[in-house]
């Protein structure tokens, strides 16, 4: 349409110049001598600036060929092109890789003879990032956190602290009215502080599984207070002990099961074992209280469990952003140790977590939940010892901040809800990670 314009244009103005040129002939050919020099210029100075119109008009026309030249050349190509697309195969088609190429902004939007089949910046088959369990706070060696990448390091240093305040009433009589015993009545007034320091470092075999290793010290601290109230005993005996030693080694595995696709949580196995390399609480003796006939106390603290112990269990992550909401289900198994009084069997134990994470941005984020842990009896040279039985509950809470890419500020406070957990627990842990072996 705009060719045609310019052409009719061109034309109309040529008409109109013959036209001028007719009348100036005729004026001219009755005009005076003079007046006719005149005329002669004035019509010389008219033709020049037709020919610089001329001249315009030419470059319209072309420029305007050089454009039908460009809409003929992306007509073939998409042509042509739409031909080999038929012929490939729809698969080799749909992993087709596409190239972006960067280019200034004074070039052609387009190249005329290459034009994207696919929307451009679009990533090539198999390079986007492998699905990995969501960052939430760590509230325990199988809650919380994330697994490590391969190649790196992350060593983790933590500080532990728990509490515990126990009331306690020993009976060693016999009744014969509800109100009337006869024997020793004791009542204990226990508190324990205990104080873990703790190395780990986690390693990322791959990107779905990573071991760990800590190496915890222990320090501990009992306060009992006791009062002997059937043998007319006017004041309470205390009595303190301590003791600080290496703990128990834990050595940790944890595997990505899924990649959580299709609407499926994310499933981590994890296995965690101890082996007894801190102070037995079966080592440690006892000694008799002075004025509270029958009781005794110990004159140490273990700093150990005394036993191995295997717990494997399984973690479900759904991330539903900004939240995350995570379950824990696990299984604890205390192999049989031989001590000075028999062979004892600690009773195994089944556990139960759940709760939420939620991130508040993306350095901070914070979780709650609730543990659970039932203790089964325990054994002693095959003997079911009656009222072992111990279920201990802990509201969660965590906390966590990003202070760098490498390193991360975790808190996680513990709050027990039955009467065998301890009253709080403290853990702050600082993993710090170094990409040693960058794959």
């Amino acid at each position: 349409m705009r060719m045609k314009f310019w052409s009719r244009k061109f034309l109309l103005f040529r008409l109109l110049n013959g036209v001028i040129f007719c009348v100036f002939f005729i004026n001219n050919s009755y005009a005076e001598p003079g007046r006719q020099n005149n005329s002669v210029a004035q019509y010389k100075k008219l033709l020049e600036a037709q020919q610089k119109e001329f001249q315009i008009q030419r470059q319209i026309i072309a420029e305007q060929g050089k454009e039908l030249e460009q809409l003929r050349l992306r007509l073939d190509a998409l042509v042509n092109q739409s031909v080999e697309n038929k012929q490939l195969p729809a698969k080799q088609a749909a992993n087709k890789p596409q190239i972006v190429v960067a280019k200034n902004d004074n070039e052609p939007s387009e190249s005329p003879n290459k034009l994207p089949s696919k929307p451009v910046g679009q990533a090539p088959p198999g390079t986007a990032e492998k699905p990995r369990p969501p960052e939430i706070p760590r509230l325990s060696d199988t809650v919380g956190g994330v697994l490590t990448k391969k190649g790196n390091i992350v060593v983790e240093p933590s500080l532990y602290y728990a509490y515990t305040s126990n009331d306690r009433v020993f009976l060693d009589a016999f009744t014969y009215l509800p109100a009337i015993a006869i024997g020793l009545i004791d009542l204990r007034a226990v508190k324990r502080h205990s104080v873990i320091g703790t190395l780990g470092a986690r390693y990322g075999v791959s990107d779905r599984l990573e071991l760990e290793f800590r190496v915890p010290y222990v320090y501990r601290h009992d306060t009992q207070r006791s009062r002997p109230v059937s043998i007319g005993a006017g004041a309470d005996e205390t009595f303190n002990a301590s003791g600080n030693d290496i703990g128990d080694l834990e050595f940790a595995g944890r595997y990505q099961l899924n990649s959580g696709t299709g609407g499926w949580p994310i499933f981590v196995g994890n296995i965690v074992a101890t082996a007894p390399t801190g102070k037995s609480p079966f080592d440690i003796e006892y000694v008799q209280a002075q004025g509270v006939p029958g009781a005794k106390f110990p004159t140490e603290l273990p700093t150990g469990a005394g036993y191995f112990s295997f717990q494997p269990s399984i973690t479900a992550l759904y991330p539903t952003d900004p939240a995350v909401f995570f379950g824990n289900l696990s299984y604890n198994y205390n192999a049989e140790t031989s001590t000075s009084v028999g062979k004892i069997q600690p009773g195994g134990a089944v556990g139960l977590s759940f709760g939420m994470g939620f991130g508040i941005n993306e350095r901070s984020s914070y979780s709650l939940g609730y543990s659970h842990k039932h203790v089964f009896n325990s054994r002693i040279n095959g003997e079911t010892i009656q009222g072992s039985t111990l279920d201990i509950g802990q509201l969660l809470i965590g906390y966590s901040f990003k202070y760098s890419p490498r390193t991360t500020f975790n808190l996680s406070l513990g709050i027990g809800t039955t009467t065998d957990a301890q009253d709080v627990t403290l853990n702050f842990r600082v993993p710090m990670t170094f990409g040693l072996f960058d794959s």
